[in-house]
């Protein structure tokens, strides 16, 4: 059997949570901090809770708008682009309307 090849446990543990709540446990690391448990978990507390890390609820709905500016203007380019085919390579003479 090899020496040192599995890292140390620690029996007691201190978990915090970000409500507030601590409560012991056993880990390979020293002190844990987590940021949702079973006290403020909407499984266990049946509420709902909008959790929205760096806002990426913002990010999203943001390029949700972009996409929707590009598909307007994408369209009228590609309209603008049938028209001119649809009149068609015209001569100088026949511009001129001679």
């Amino acid at each position: 059997m090899q020496v040192k090849l599995h890292p140390q446990f620690h029996e007691d543990v201190l978990v915090t949570c970000s409500c507030g709540k601590t409560f012991t446990t056993g880990s390979i690391t020293e002190k844990l901090t987590v940021e949702v448990c079973s006290l403020c978990h909407p499984l266990y507390t049946g509420e709902e809770k909008f959790l929205d890390t760096k806002g990426s609820v913002d990010k999203f709905l943001k390029k949700e708008e972009q996409a929707k500016e590009f598909k307007k203007t994408s369209a009228a380019q590609k309209k603008m682009k049938k028209d001119k085919q649809e009149r068609g390579s015209q001569s100088l003479r026949d511009l001129l309307g001679q």
